[in-house]
């Protein structure tokens, strides 16, 4: 009552007519207060006995069946020395809690896609990718002329996962894979991981507590998740073992075998930089509705750098990219692009792999047309118009928020059925139509 009598004056000289609220509102923040000072030695308490499940699942869940897939006890021990859970890490759920139910996403405002391609970034990655490009070029020809997948795409996808090896890579790959595989919200996909990762270190590739990774788990320079470790990690340096946190060579060759066994077409481009006239509808963006390179021209597209599209294209099969809708640059995309997309699912990563590729080799500027001032809504309000396009049949990809291609042209074909002018991109004047 210390606290009522020092504070409760206070409040009630600016709520004189309610001193009883304010005497009532003191007394619950001071057991609020008390609640959180005599819950703090609990959940230290708590944390350690979670601490000891953690060691009791290691051995009675993680050991067996590592066992059972060629670990032995031995590299086992190794891994886990030490080990102790991350509790900063995202999305845990600890034993005996539930999952968080989301939370309206308004603190995720997505903005231009022109923001992904910073002058800062893009012009980073390409200039230090051009002194790897000489420094490495023996190594780089060979892996070439090996899976057929290009130096420079090779060299941009290197420069966006680990800044050519220099970014830090600072987390304990056992420390986060057990983590999470022990109480997150993905705990079978993790489990999975965590088995490939001590294959690896079976195997001999690196010491345990050398295979650093990211926060979420991936690891080296190329930041592949472990099992994509066991299965395109290459020897590129010839001495029997795939390093991808300390070869460059390794890294180079692991990235190649990647890509090569997700079918990169050899000969191919990735894509070419566009003008699309009017009279072609933005929704006839996407992966599925691809027609020849002839087919695409002859309805009026052009490359912006007015050359004529190589031959070996033209008869080839091309892909409408719009990322920003009719608010940006227009691509016409190869296959070879949905290649880089399954290194990382996202439209704008695997465009920031070409076109920084093709400023590390070709010496290419910025794009020709500008990314609009689109954006600035919340991926609530984006995810609340795809259930409204769901409901009137649209293919959306999935109300998450984000501006893929099935949500771009289902907003245009919306667009042209209503009348409206199309741009394929979710504004905030729609809010009020699809927003209801």
């Amino acid at each position: 009552m210390s606290v009522c009598r020092k504070i409760c004056p206070l409040l009630s000289a600016f709520w004189p007519e309610r001193r009883a609220i304010t005497r009532r509102i003191v007394r619950y923040l001071v057991m609020a207060l008390a609640l959180m000072a005599l819950s703090a030695p609990a959940l230290a308490q708590d944390r350690g006995a979670v601490e000891r499940q953690f060691r009791n699942w290691l051995a009675e869940t993680v050991l067996p069946r590592a066992r059972a897939e060629g670990v032995s006890r031995k590299t086992f021990d190794a891994a886990f020395a030490g080990v102790t859970l991350n509790w900063d890490l995202p999305d845990l759920v600890p034993p005996g809690t539930v999952a968080r139910v989301p939370q309206r996403q308004r603190q995720a405002e997505f903005s231009s896609p022109g923001k992904y391609f910073s002058r800062g970034a893009v012009g980073g990655a390409a200039s230090v990718g051009r002194q790897m490009a000489a420094r490495y070029a023996k190594t780089l020809a060979a892996v070439e002329r090996r899976t057929g997948v290009p130096g420079r795409i090779i060299l941009a996808i290197w420069g966006r996962e680990s800044g050519y090896g220099r970014a830090s890579i600072p987390y304990d790959a056992f420390q986060v894979l057990g983590t999470k595989a022990f109480m997150s919200t993905r705990a079978p996909y993790f489990t999975d991981e965590l088995i490939a990762a001590l294959k690896i270190a079976q195997a001999g590739h690196v010491s345990p507590r050398a295979m650093k990774s990211s926060w979420a788990g991936a690891l080296g320079q190329p930041q592949f998740m472990p099992s994509n470790f066991l299965k395109f990690a290459a020897d590129g340096d010839g001495d029997g073992r795939a390093d991808i946190w300390n070869s460059e060579a390794d890294t180079i060759a692991s990235i190649a075998s990647y890509l090569s066994a997700h079918g990169w077409v050899s000969g191919r481009d990735w894509g070419f930089e566009v003008t699309v006239p009017a009279s072609v509808s933005c929704s006839l963006e996407g992966p599925d509705q691809g027609r020849t390179i002839a087919t695409w021209e002859a309805a009026g597209i052009r490359r912006v750098s007015g050359k004529p599209f190589p031959a070996r294209e033209r008869q080839a099969e091309g892909f409408l990219l719009m990322p920003a809708g009719r608010n940006g640059p227009a691509f016409i995309a190869t296959p070879n692009f949905f290649v880089l997309k399954a290194y990382n699912n996202s439209d704008l990563y695997a465009l920031f792999v070409g076109h920084v590729g093709d400023r590390i080799q070709y010496g290419v500027g910025d794009f020709s047309a500008h990314w609009g001032a689109v954006g600035g809504l919340y991926r609530s309000d984006v995810a609340t118009m795809q259930r409204a396009l769901e409901a009137q049949g649209h293919d959306v990809g999935g109300a998450d928020g984000l501006p893929g291609f099935k949500n771009r042209r289902s907003i245009g074909r919306w667009q042209e059925a209503n009348g409206r002018t199309a741009t394929c991109f979710p504004e905030a004047g729609m809010k009020g139509v699809l927003g209801r």
